[in-house]
């Protein structure tokens, strides 16, 4: 038998905990829209640190800590070393899911932000090879571990919880809210190293101007961690993730009862996750190397078609409401797959056509990233739901993104731009077969 609950959920009646406690419980009730604003500031400063790092593994990492190789390989180690948090992120995961279960959701948030600021703060204080060595490298390694450990540990479950407090007619939009941090970080990134580029000397630039981006990730995540503080602790938020069952389990019984819709949920979207970087981090890699476009000016026209993408995530969240969440994700895949076809002879058209790429590579970034959240969850029941959702996140990062600068730029340079191309239509054609044998992607109720 199935009861409405007064949140206005459909629970089946064995799911209920008994009580024979009959006096009126407390209401608690948030609106959406302020459980939207903690995930936005908490994935704003997450996404800050993100592309400051992978700006600096294509502007600062191949000089200060490989200058014994040539650029080329400069920058492919250093995205080697930008893959490590990837690795690293679904192992924090589960490492906090027990501190979480042993001291709470305030202590695991705390000490994780406590580790990214820090390993943060490490990289902007870093020496470089040409001061200590090969412990320079190593030292990077760390940090850069370290990072992706604390992401892993971040997560606060307000996007799901966001999920399921949306309006049934408007869960497309409330999904697409969260993701705007995407932009937003990606934005304030590119625009500081922008003016960086243009108004310091380039042996300044190297010697002391990068650290700066770091500094402010750093303050960044101290405000965002008071502010996600502010949210996850109140009554409010502890009573609506306990009564909608957002509690993290142990990640072996995830697998083993749940294990089929992890994998649905990380490759859903994984057409959307390989074309972040293609069209972000790779494209500032393949200016740097073969072309004499004014790098500055460059970064701000990226940080241009990324309030583009905000743009477009919005128009995701009216588009998936019309015509549903799966047939989004669908038609964005396919769209993905045509647009892969054209990536090498726009990025061998000169500047008119490098730019070609990046507006309507960006456009489709924002339509079908702004989903791609919806995705994750919308298999779990209730009480894997907040551990899936973590961990297939960190899959679909792994899988779609982690390694995607660093095999678009080996692949380019060693065998040619077609294979960037056969390299994002892969993605999209994985998505669509994920999508087509599975048909419920919607929330579950």
């Amino acid at each position: 038998m199935h009861i409405i609950s007064q949140n206005g959920d459909i629970r089946d009646a064995g799911d209920l905990p008994t009580s024979t406690d009959t006096s009126p419980a407390k209401p608690y009730s948030v609106a959406p829209g302020e459980i939207a604003i903690g995930v936005i500031i908490g994935r704003a400063s997450e996404y800050f640190d993100f592309f400051v790092y992978a700006i600096a593994s294509v502007l600062i990492f191949p000089s200060v800590f490989f200058p014994f190789e040539d650029r080329l390989e400069g920058t492919l180690y250093a995205f080697t070393i930008f893959s490590f948090a990837f690795l690293a992120r679904p192992i924090g995961t589960m490492i906090f899911m027990n501190v979480q279960q042993s001291l709470g959701r305030e202590a695991k948030l705390t000490i994780a932000l406590v580790l990214l600021g820090f390993s943060t703060a490490g990289i902007a204080f870093l020496p470089g090879f040409d001061q200590i060595g090969t412990k320079a490298i190593v030292l990077l390694a760390l940090f850069r571990i370290g990072q992706g450990l604390a992401l892993g540990g971040s997560w606060d479950g307000l996007p799901s919880l966001l999920a399921l407090s949306a309006p049934e007619n408007k869960r497309g939009w409330y999904a697409m809210l969260g993701q705007l941090g995407a932009p937003t970080g990606f934005v304030l990134a590119a625009g500081m190293f922008a003016y960086m580029l243009a108004e310091l000397k380039p042996d300044d630039f190297l010697d002391w101007g990068w650290r700066y981006p770091f500094y402010v990730a750093f303050a960044i995540n101290v405000v965002a961690l008071f502010a996600r503080l502010r949210l996850v602790s109140t009554d409010e938020y502890t009573h609506l993730l306990e009564d909608r069952e957002l509690q993290p389990v142990n990640a072996m019984e995830l697998l083993k009862n749940q294990g089929r819709n992890v994998i649905i949920g990380a490759l859903a979207a994984l057409a959307s996750y390989a074309l972040f970087h293609l069209v972000t981090v790779f494209p500032l890699s393949w200016i740097t190397l073969y072309s004499n476009r004014n790098l500055s000016e460059f970064l701000y026209l990226q940080a241009g078609f990324g309030v583009l993408m905000a743009g477009s995530i919005v128009l995701s969240g009216v588009v998936a409401d019309k015509i549903g969440r799966r047939n989004t994700l669908g038609t964005l895949a396919v769209l993905i797959g045509i647009f892969s076809a054209f990536v090498p002879t726009l990025m061998k058209a000169g500047e008119a056509g490098e730019n070609i790429f990046l507006f309507f590579g960006y456009i489709l970034l924002g339509l079908s990233y702004g989903q791609a959240a919806g995705a994750v969850t919308a298999n779990f029941s209730a009480q894997y739901r907040y551990t899936g959702a973590a961990l297939t996140s960190d899959l679909s990062w792994l899988i779609g993104a982690g390694f995607a600068p660093l095999v678009a730029l080996g692949l380019s340079a060693h065998f040619g731009l077609a294979y960037v191309s056969l390299y994002l239509l892969s993605g999209a054609a994985c998505s669509l077969a994920v999508l087509h044998l599975n048909r419920a992607l919607e929330i579950r109720k």
